[in-house]
């Protein structure tokens, strides 16, 4: 995967708001640092307070439940490091030893030890039911005349591999972008671009599967979601991720105890992310998983 895509992958999971500065194209060079002792019994988790379906301060995220079960496996009491995940969000939280997990981080992330992964999603088509519009496909022909939303990154306009994937297929006139940053003094900033599917704003959306699953639910109308194909657009553009908990790369111990808990509490960890919507695609054939 490109350094840029999963830039831009971990904006999206996250408010999807990625710390575009702490992971520039430039090598960097990392300078020694003490490492950082994790107190005893206790659990400090990193996360975003306004950032449903992952986490909010009311503890109503599924990271949010995920990490509790988590904590009660180890033994140990959750406590939240806040902070927007936005520019500078891992520098300030993860690495600055003011927490010691990030729940949701892309598999491989380069600037922690990154776990298993407990699920797999992908980019999916959003629109309204009554529509019917069935769209499954980047090439279907009717998205060059259909109104569609997709979602982009900070004040810059990066665009997202839905946006690439519809650039590259000529498709940019009727394409409207929605901010993953929004409004952060209003509940759920990400929300704005399924509120539009439903009201009409836009005749269909591309979004990350776990915001299109939980929002979809809360709108006045049915709302019909199909992940995207390809899953992988040439030459190399992917729209399915797989996704870890990440820890500080000076801490094994904790990694591999959460391996151990990722695999031990499959079924209940799959029971929270179906609660919440989330769609998951098969990591063998790439098939739809029930979510």
């Amino acid at each position: 995967m490109s350094l840029p895509f999963r830039r831009n992958l971990f904006a999206l999971l996250l408010l999807i708001t990625f710390a575009v500065s702490a992971c520039s194209r430039k090598p960097l060079v990392a300078a020694a640092q003490p490492k950082i002792t994790r107190p005893a019994g206790v659990l400090r988790v990193c996360a975003d307070p306004n950032n449903l379906p992952f986490s909010n301060q009311r503890l109503e995220g599924f990271e949010n439940k995920i990490a509790e079960l988590i904590g009660t496996e180890l033994g140990e009491k959750v406590e939240y490091t806040w902070w927007a995940q936005r520019r500078g969000f891992i520098r300030n939280t993860l690495k600055a030893g003011s927490c010691d997990v990030v729940i949701g981080l892309p598999t491989g992330f380069e600037m922690a030890l990154t776990t298993a992964p407990y699920y797999r999603s992908s980019y999916v088509f959003l629109s309204r039911r009554d529509r019917h519009l069935n769209v499954t496909s980047f090439d279907d022909p009717r998205l060059k005349q259909l109104n569609i939303g997709v979602q982009i990154i900070g004040d810059d306009f990066s665009n997202t591999p839905p946006a690439h994937a519809l650039t590259n297929r000529h498709i940019v006139g009727n394409v409207k972008g929605y901010t993953l940053y929004g409004d952060y003094a209003q509940p759920n900033p990400p929300a704005r671009i399924i509120e539009a599917v439903s009201d009409r704003d836009v005749d269909l959306a591309i979004v990350w599967g776990p915001l299109a699953g939980y929002f979809a639910k809360h709108q006045s109308v049915p709302m019909e979601i199909t992940p995207v194909s390809p899953q992988i657009d040439a030459p190399f553009l992917p729209f399915v991720y797989d996704i870890s908990m990440g820890v500080r790369r000076d801490d094994p111990q904790l990694h591999d105890q959460l391996d151990q808990i990722l695999e031990r509490k499959r079924q209940e960890i799959n029971r929270i992310l179906d609660d919440y919507g989330v769609p998951r695609v098969n990591s063998t054939n790439g098939g739809a998983q029930q979510s």
